[in-house]
């Protein structure tokens, strides 16, 4: 072997993290797609939901910092989950400052359809789940790190 077959563009596009989770991340949310479509689901309301799933009733604020997305980001997606009857948001009893979100009956019962969506994944995607638990551990660790770089934005970590 020679010497410079060892060495590796840094700028080469398949050498970039960056790229490689691009790729996955759109790559799995379109395996996620034509399992949500009959729940009336996009991937990101999805995530919403499973937030609300886990923990509701969640002030706004803590939805965003949950799910790292921004308010402006968040606020159309409860919008739409709200329109299809799914949360409801109202001013927290507490502190009329914030805004809470909570499941309607209609957002619970289509936590049961949801059910069936992770084992769909597994079996579409056909990888082991242990090797998607490591990837997700992994994955976990990198937005961790990703996360604790100074100058990220506030609310994302």
């Amino acid at each position: 072997m020679r010497e410079e077959d060892d060495i590796r563009d840094p700028l080469a596009l398949e050498e970039q993290v960056c790229f490689a989770l691009s790729v996955a991340a759109r790559g799995v949310v379109a395996v996620y797609k034509p399992l949500l479509e009959p729940l009336g689901l996009t991937h990101p309301q999805y995530l919403v939901m499973l937030a609300l799933w886990q923990r509701a009733p969640l002030s706004v604020k803590d939805l965003s910092r949950l799910l790292q997305l921004d308010p402006g980001t968040l606020s159309p997606l409860l919008k739409r989950l709200e329109a299809a009857g799914h949360v409801r948001r109202e001013r927290d009893r507490g502190d009329e400052r914030l805004l809470a979100v909570s499941l309607t009956p209609s957002g619970t019962a289509l936590r049961e359809q949801a059910l069936l969506i992770p084992p769909a994944v597994v079996e579409r995607l056909g990888m082991d789940l242990d090797e998607l638990r490591r990837l997700h551990a992994a994955l976990t660790e990198v937005i961790g790190a990703a996360n604790a770089v100074p100058g990220q934005p506030a609310g994302m970590d």
